[in-house]
């Protein structure tokens, strides 16, 4: 039968013979299957966040492991037991099944800790970020936080291997950053900037020049300009000027520039991709804006405790997040999700105003910050649209 023959590759079942059989004989040829469910066990809690659509792994069906790939990721009740669609390599749509982690095999699914010994007390799972700045390292030094400390012990540039990623501002800092990390992951980085640098031309796959994110006629352009459907957008382009702004100094003219940039760019990079039909195929992008823990309201009070200041920085990106939460809502019968990052604390030109607090407050170096970046970026689902993280940790920010 076909299932005897296989491919000299992969060892998967090919049945290609089966295609000058009837129907009837086709489907008697298809992949087993269990006859039925087995026994559900007490296996331990899995988190499924690290797969995501088109990522390949490894399914059993019929005591067999199979080459497959994540069809979607359900975040259901009903599902809680097998959330993951996979599709079997070679076979067609109607032979996809909803697996559980122990049908599967991947590096991606990483066992949970125990909750804890039946009876006794549950530790509370953490759902914000602290707003204390040296506290929050401290912490995460304290319990040796893996992801927080170092990046690449989690991340994993292979989920952006052949995608089409738009970076908005992407000739210097993070944003360059980004664009070097895609192109290593083996994705296809798309950079706009205003003029490009020979870094920038050595990592980016296409270059989209004369781009300025204070017009939205330019910006519709530019995402015009962007060859092919795009998978991610991540609007990066911001502005920090080192000036005195408190109520003895207000800067008027750089408050305006930065809520220009930083408010109004990512709306007008949004309406700019929808404008150009960059949302409405049937691949629809996840869309990143890196805003800042600035745009804090609640944490004002920590952070700027007796002092204020900074009133252009702080009032920009809190622009830029009630803009993003409304983007989020509008597009949602779309299905396009847009989340708000913080990149964490970079050392970069656009910080280095802070840089005699860096090391207290765990500044890393933007190639780092470019990892966490992606390693958040590439967990945005339609379930996490409007919410506002923080890249260091992975925790919510409040606004």
């Amino acid at each position: 039968s076909s299932m005897a023959a296989t491919s000299s590759r992969s060892g998967i079942p090919n049945c290609a013979s089966s295609f000058k059989l009837s129907r009837s004989r086709h489907r008697c040829c298809s992949r087993p299957r269990s006859a039925k469910p087995p026994p559900p066990t007490m296996a331990p809690a899995v988190d499924y966040s690290g797969l995501t659509p088109g990522m390949r792994l490894q399914a059993e069906s019929g005591g067999v492991y199979y080459a497959a790939e994540v069809v979607t990721v359900s975040e259901a009740k009903k599902r809680s037991k097998a959330p993951v669609k996979v599709h079997f390599a070679g076979y067609g749509a109607e032979d996809d099944e909803w697996l559980g982690a122990d049908r599967l095999k991947s590096k991606a699914l990483k066992k949970l800790p125990p909750a804890g010994k039946a009876g006794g007390a549950k530790k509370k799972e953490r759902m914000f970020s602290l707003a204390d700045q040296v506290a929050r390292f401290a912490r995460a030094q304290k319990e040796n936080h893996e992801r927080y400390l170092d990046i690449t012990k989690v991340y994993d540039g292979s989920k952006f291997k052949g995608k089409r990623v738009l970076v908005i501002g992407a000739n210097k800092g993070l944003g360059l950053e980004l664009l070097k990390e895609l192109k290593n992951a083996g994705a296809e980085p798309i950079g706009t900037c205003r003029s490009s640098t020979p870094e920038m031309e050595a990592a980016a796959f296409q270059i989209i020049k004369d781009t300025e994110v204070t017009a939205f006629d330019s910006m519709k352009k530019a995402c015009a300009e962007a060859k092919g459907p795009l998978d991610y957008v991540i609007y990066n382009a911001g502005y920090f000027p080192d000036v005195v702004d408190n109520l003895d100094s207000i800067q008027e003219k750089e408050a305006m520039k930065q809520i220009d940039i930083c408010g109004l760019g990512p709306l007008r990079c949004v309406a700019g991709l929808k404008a150009a039909g960059c949302l409405s195929g049937e691949k629809k992008p996840a869309i990143a804006i890196i805003s800042s823990q600035a745009g804090s309201c609640r944490w004002r009070a920590v952070q700027n405790k007796d002092k204020g200041g900074d009133y252009g920085h702080h009032m920009s990106r809190a622009v830029c997040n009630m803009g993003a939460v409304l983007m989020a809502e509008e597009l949602r019968p779309l299905g396009v999700p847009v989340v708000m990052l913080h990149p964490g604390f970079n050392r970069t030109t656009m910080t280095e105003k802070y840089k005699h607090i860096w090391d207290i407050e765990g500044a890393v170096e933007p190639h780092c910050g470019a990892k966490r970046v992606l390693y958040e970026t590439a967990k945005i689902t339609m379930a996490s649209t409007g919410k506002f993280v923080n890249c260091e940790d992975g925790l919510m920010i409040p606004f």
